[in-house]
């Protein structure tokens, strides 16, 4: 592979780290401001601005790979341009980058029919509304997605929804106007992979009730937030299933691969800022006589930290390559490789500088007690380490079969 970046994607870079100097960085005390003052659902006014202009200067909508209604980049071309954008939380959805509506906007480009499109993937597309995907539940070990338990049952002209989902980003903000449901459309069928479909549902149906949001390790993540979430009888048109019955593993495939990349590059994005946190800070502190820069271990923790992310933003960049070239099926044991060792890397990197801070460390101050949430978390959203783990060694066993 290439590992120069084409002179489109340096101007583009150019042109993000710009607009983050210039608007992100500076706006993040306001951001925490706007949220933690009155109804912390309510949209922030801040983010609105900076969508208003990261379109002016053509900076949306930077996703969709060999898509005419992207910005026609392809996955290794993206892939720098959102390790910037992962260096503030509030970064990614001024460009109207930000997860789950990449996933869903990639998901009803691929798999959606026109009128679907024009529906949803329009005004989604715009800025003008949100989503939230629904496939992890309560009740089941959800790490095996064969144990959805939520049905999506025909009944004449409609389908019936009925389960209980959680952890479903975007659920709790009101600019949230469609679901992508994951669930059974034939419960008894020997296949355990052709059991279920996605249905997109729209979250004003009867029957759809956001229970309650979800705190990840004391953060509620507002305004968007992760909510539990019942399907009570809810009624949709069949037209509103995607791509057919029994396609949902399908569809997950497609979904979670693009997904995995942007989260990785994201995660690389978070730990170069947190790297570059504990250098001024060791840089200005001084314990026992001299500047703790100058103390062995904190020079070992530096080169480490920059070892891994080198390491970590290589295995990205080698499966949107391969993504890119051969196709998911084939990338898939790099796909599944970086979401075990980018994780990984961020939680270890976080920590080392969480421990140059101290105790401010653990503080909202420096943004790296929420870090090393996210940090833990990605061990687990989208599958968790064991299951990728499983993949990568089946997947290396072949080789001697």
């Amino acid at each position: 592979m290439e590992f120069a970046y084409s002179d489109k994607v340096r101007a583009l870079q150019d042109k993000l780290n710009d607009f983050m100097e210039r608007h992100v960085y500076p706006n993040e005390a306001r951001h925490e401001r706007e949220v933690g003052t009155g109804d912390r659902w309510q949209p922030s006014a801040l983010i609105e601005e900076l969508k208003a202009k990261a379109k002016l200067e053509g900076l949306w909508n930077l996703f969709l790979p060999h898509s005419p209604r992207g910005a026609g980049l392809s996955n290794l071309e993206y892939a720098p341009l959102c390790e910037i954008m992962g260096r503030s939380p509030m970064a990614p959805e001024a460009f109207n980058c930000s997860a789950p509506d990449t996933g869903n906007m990639e998901t009803i480009e691929l798999y959606g029919s026109d009128e679907q499109k024009e529906r949803w993937l329009k005004p989604l597309l715009a800025g003008e509304i949100r989503s939230c995907f629904a496939m992890t539940e309560p009740a089941v070990a959800s790490s095996d997605a064969t144990n959805i338990e939520c049905t999506i049952l025909r009944d004449g002209d409609r389908y019936v929804v009925n389960g209980r989902k959680w952890w479903t980003t975007g659920a709790p903000d009101p600019r949230c106007k469609i679901a992508i449901v994951m669930g059974k459309t034939d419960p008894q069928s020997a296949d355990r992979y052709r059991q279920q479909s996605m249905v997109l549902v729209p979250m004003d149906t009867a029957g759809v009730k956001v229970l309650r949001p979800l705190s990840v390790f004391g953060y509620d993540d507002a305004p968007v937030g992760h909510a539990e979430v019942l399907f009570d009888n809810v009624r949709v048109p069949r037209s509103n299933i995607l791509l057919g019955e029994g396609r949902g593993f399908e569809i997950a495939q497609g979904r979670l691969g693009p997904g995995r990349i942007h989260h990785c590059m994201r995660a690389i994005g978070l730990a170069e800022r947190s790297l570059e946190d504990m250098c001024k800070r060791v840089k200005g502190r001084t314990a026992f006589g001299k500047p703790l820069a100058e103390q062995g271990v904190t020079l070992e923790r530096i080169a480490e930290a920059r070892i891994m992310i080198e390491q970590a933003r290589l295995l990205v960049l080698k499966a949107a390559y391969m993504m890119d070239t051969v196709g998911n099926k084939m990338a898939r044991a790099e796909i599944a490789m970086i979401k075990v060792a980018v994780p990984g890397m961020l939680t270890r990197v976080v920590d080392m500088a969480i421990q140059a801070h101290g105790g401010a460390g653990f503080s909202a101050d420096f943004g790296l007690a929420k870090a090393y949430a996210t940090a833990r978390a990605m061990r687990v959203f989208d599958g968790p380490d064991e299951v990728h783990r499983d993949q990568i060694g089946r997947l290396e066993l072949r080789k001697y079969n």
